[in-house]
């Protein structure tokens, strides 16, 4: 799919009057940025293929690989007069979802998850709807729905009055954007609205979970809600992760390609410095690549690991090592926040080769953080670079 032809950007604040002008702009078959909890979204309007097919063309994207669909609480609830414990009828009313094809228990487990967890970083994997455009699936037999918990992102929905179809606002494979001005970045002269809603609170996208044959959850991207708490509220019923992205360069659903959130420059994973000997490698590695580079650029977890860091390197390679550091305190939702800032961050920087430090076991947010340093640094062959054991 060539680029598409250059288009005026226009920036624009959340206000009552700007936002129904990038409503009616949607209801029109445009395209616009919009600010979600997770990362900047590229919306149109999910009825309507063509404009579907703008954000293809605006992202590069590949028309393999399928969108979320995003709607508010307001939408939900016009579809259907009744309680929160109703929102899949309401998706079915809507023509989102086939309500019949999901068996009861999932559907009692489902509805559940999503009184809890909506507003927020989950999209849940359903059987999709007959008027859901096979552009948007991929012509999957499924569909991936969310519900943003931002208030911008909610206003729009309902101002436009449809499901809003909306990845993240990147060229594809690219760092997401977490700022208006990294939307910008990417797309700029490609999509005509960009609403500033400033920094996204989460900074890594939702959560992507999904049911199998045996009605049980699979989670097919960690994200903004961590398996330990979606554990916690669905009980006994397993949940798996699965690493569908690991073998498929054509994904099933949402969020499954291996090599994504990708710098321009090389990007290299060293383990997490907890890890017996690992720092120990790390500095010869760092040390080995300063034979052949001037600069290097170095993401580090935690102020700890800066530190260790600092006191391994000999002082003539301090100088020449340019560092971040995802959280001083080592606040895994301040790491998820600043990930992707800090990785574009990077990316302009006049370091010509970047390091990354990973996770030893990681929980929590960590498991989303993990995920995006690996995709991050996967070359083209589909194999993560790790110079050390992880």
């Amino acid at each position: 799919m060539g680029k598409p032809k250059k288009i005026n950007t226009e920036f624009l604040l959340p206000s009552d009057e700007n936002i129904a002008i990038v409503a009616q702009a949607l209801r029109k078959g445009e395209i616009a940025a919009m600010p979600t909890e997770t990362v900047y979204g590229l919306a149109a309007n999910v009825w309507d293929p063509q404009a579907v097919a703008k954000i293809f063309a605006a992202k590069e994207r590949p028309l393999f690989d399928p969108l979320i669909v995003h709607v508010s609480p307001k939408l939900v609830t016009k579809a259907i007069e009744g309680p929160r414990s109703d929102i899949l009828k309401s998706l079915h009313r809507l023509g989102l979802i086939d309500l019949p094809a999901i068996p009861r228990e999932v559907q009692d487990a489902v509805t559940f998850l999503a009184t809890h967890f909506w507003p927020g970083p989950l999209t849940l994997v359903l059987p999709k709807g007959p008027k859901v455009p096979d552009l948007v699936t991929a012509g999957l037999a499924t569909v991936a729905i969310r519900m943003p918990r931002n208030p911008i992102a909610q206003s729009l929905i309902d101002a436009a009055d449809v499901p809003l179809a909306a990845p993240s606002a990147n060229r594809f494979g690219h760092i997401s954007p977490t700022t208006a001005i990294a939307v910008q970045e990417e797309l700029d002269g490609r999509v005509g609205w960009i609403l500033d809603g400033g920094q996204c609170t989460v900074g890594v996208e939702s959560t992507i979970l999904g049911f199998g044959p045996d009605g049980n959850f699979i989670i097919h991207r960690s994200g903004g809600i961590p398996i330990e708490t979606l554990q916690s509220i669905v009980g006994e019923r397993p949940i798996t992760i699965s690493h569908q992205n690991e073998a498929f360069s054509k994904p099933l659903m949402p969020g499954q390609l291996a090599s994504h959130y990708a710098p321009t420059k090389g990007l290299s994973m060293i383990p997490s410095f907890e890890v017996a000997g690992a720092l120990d490698r790390s500095v010869e590695l760092l040390e080995a690549a300063l034979s052949s580079h001037l600069r290097l650029g170095v993401l580090l977890q935690n102020r700890q690991s800066l530190d260790l860091l600092m006191s391994r390197l000999s002082p003539k390679h301090q100088n020449r090592i340019q560092t971040w550091v995802l959280s001083e305190r080592g606040s895994l939702d301040e790491a998820a926040q600043n990930l992707f800032k800090s990785l574009r961050e990077m990316d302009r920087s006049p370091n010509p080769t970047l390091f990354a430090e990973g996770l030893d076991s990681p929980i929590g947010l960590g498991h989303a953080i993990q995920d995006r340093l690996t995709r991050a640094s996967k070359k083209s062959d589909g194999n993560p670079e790790l110079f050390a054991e992880s």
